[in-house]
C-alpha cells in the first residue's frame, strides 16, 4: 500500500473488504473477528488504518493497481473496416444495405395508401452512390491526416 498517511479512497477499503472476506472463508478469521474488522475497514480514513487490518494475515502483500488499458484500432483500420484500399467493400456494404431499407420504406408507404409516391429514396440512394463511386474510382487514399503520414 502506499503511504501509510495518505488518505484511502472508497476502492481501496473495498478491496480490503474482500480480502477480509476471503481470509475469514479460508478460516483465518472468526466470524466476529470478521465483521470487527469489516466495519472498521469501512471507517478507514488512511492506508495506515487499512494496512493494520491485513498486517497480521499471510498474502496480504500489496498488489500493483491494474492500469486502464486504452486499445486502439489496428494500423490500417477504421470504425466500420479498413481504411484505404479495403474500405471499399464496406462502404458499398452500407449503401446497399440503406438504399434496400429506404426503397423498402417507400414501398411500405406507398402500397399502405394505394397510392404510388413520388420515389423519393433517389434523393438517398443517388448521391450518396455517386460519392462512393467517386472514391472508388480515385482510390480513396489519403484522406485523413494520419493517413496522409503513412504514405509519405
Amino acid at each position: 500500500m502506499p503511504e501509510p498517511h495518505l488518505r484511502a479512497a472508497d476502492a481501496d477499503r473495498a478491496a480490503v473488504a474482500s480480502l477480509l472476506g476471503e481470509h475469514m472463508a479460508a478460516g483465518r478469521l472468526t466470524v466476529e473477528e470478521y465483521d470487527d474488522r469489516l466495519a472498521r475497514a469501512y471507517a478507514a480514513k488512511t492506508y495506515g488504518d487499512l494496512s493494520e487490518l491485513t498486517a497480521d494475515l499471510p498474502g496480504t502483500a500489496p498488489t500493483a493497481r491494474p492500469v486502464p488499458v486504452t486499445r486502439s484500432a489496428p494500423e490500417g483500420h477504421g470504425r466500420c473496416g479498413p481504411v484505404g484500399h479495403g474500405a471499399a467493400p464496406y462502404a458499398w456494404r452500407s449503401w446497399l444495405s440503406v438504399s434496400f431499407v429506404v426503397v423498402a420504406i417507400w414501398a411500405a408507404t406507398s402500397l399502405a395508401t394505394w397510392n404510388l409516391h413520388g420515389f423519393w429514396p433517389v434523393w438517398v440512394i443517388v448521391p450518396w452512390g455517386a460519392v462512393l463511386l467517386a472514391q472508388t474510382l480515385g482510390g480513396g487514399r489519403g484522406r485523413y491526416p494520419a493517413e496522409r503520414r503513412r504514405l509519405r
